[in-house]
């Protein structure tokens, strides 16, 4: 029972920074979007 325990602690603990690991990448997404928009823009004008 104990290591049911413990195996399920480690598999919470890696899912926890995998979502952290995908909103990181999601902000990145985003910034890289901007910054692609901003270049867009200035080179319309």
């Amino acid at each position: 029972m104990r290591k049911l325990i413990v195996l399920a602690a480690a598999a919470s603990a890696l899912l926890v920074g995998a979502c952290n690991t995908v909103a990181g990448l999601g902000r990145d997404a985003q910034a890289a979007g901007r910054a692609v928009t901003g270049a867009a823009e200035d080179a319309k004008n």
